[in-house]
């Protein structure tokens, strides 16, 4: 687990590293960027999670359970909102139910903290969960880049969760036809990095409006772009770090 600047959350926990590209949100993920790097510093647990692509690196779909970091967010004894698997997604095809039932298992027995679980798989969200129980602390989302993606908010509809949540992030187009009743929780934000996509202010419009029409809070997380904090993450001249109620 790592203290992050992630301005939604408090800290990353990762029992799963590695990852598959499976649509455009992808093509610039800070995950495979960061994985190379520590393979590159000998951590055992990115080794070979990455190749070259160019001058870029790109996953190579091997995913790595990490049993040992299981332990972890029992040592953190303050509260935390706990971004879980920021290098992967718990629900890709090659993490077993089993897996995730001990996470499931951990984040039961840590009620003091808040996971926050995003996937790009929420028909296998929705099929691991229906087994499992409904944990208070933990809040369970879809990435969404574009209108291509929306059917991932009906897959989500079908999760039981505290708090179900969306993050348009990187918003790469418009999803103005976006359906947000019954998501408690969005998050907006263009992409960041050297080969970022632009993000439309009319694009952010259509989801803050999305949000007020179904009383959903929104959070704007950043304009993005090469220099995403000289673009900041001011908005309508002020910042929103909405976040859900948990009743």
């Amino acid at each position: 687990m790592a203290e992050t600047s992630i301005e939604w959350t408090d800290a990353t926990w990762n029992p799963v590293a590695g990852c598959t590209v499976l649509s455009p949100g992808c093509t610039n993920c800070y995950a495979m960027r960061m994985a190379a790097r520590l393979d590159a510093m000998g951590l055992t647990k990115y080794r070979g999670l990455t190749r070259k692509s160019g001058r870029r690196a790109v996953w190579t779909g091997k995913v790595r359970l990490d049993e040992n970091a299981l332990g972890v967010p029992a040592k953190w004894r303050k509260p935390k909102r706990i971004f879980v698997n920021s290098m992967s997604d718990l629900f890709h095809e090659k993490v077993p139910a089993t897996f995730v039932a001990k996470v499931w298992s951990v984040m039961g027995q840590t009620p003091w903290h808040t996971f926050q679980i995003l996937t790009k798989r929420p028909d296998r969200m929705a099929a691991h969960t229906s087994g499992l129980p409904v944990l208070r602390n933990v809040w369970l989302g879809t990435s969404i880049e574009n209108a291509s993606y929306l059917h991932r908010i009906e897959e989500l509809r079908r999760v039981t969760a505290a708090v179900r949540f969306i993050s348009f992030e990187p918003l790469l187009g418009s999803v103005a036809t976006a359906d947000l009743s019954g998501i408690d929780w969005a998050i907006v934000g263009g992409e960041s990095g050297p080969h970022a996509r632009p993000m439309l202010r009319e694009w952010v419009d259509e989801i803050e409006a999305a949000c007020r029409e179904s009383d959903t809070a929104f959070f704007f997380k950043q304009w993005g772009g090469v220099r995403k904090k000289a673009s900041g993450r001011t908005y309508r001249d002020q910042t929103f770090d909405e976040m859900p109620t948990v009743t």
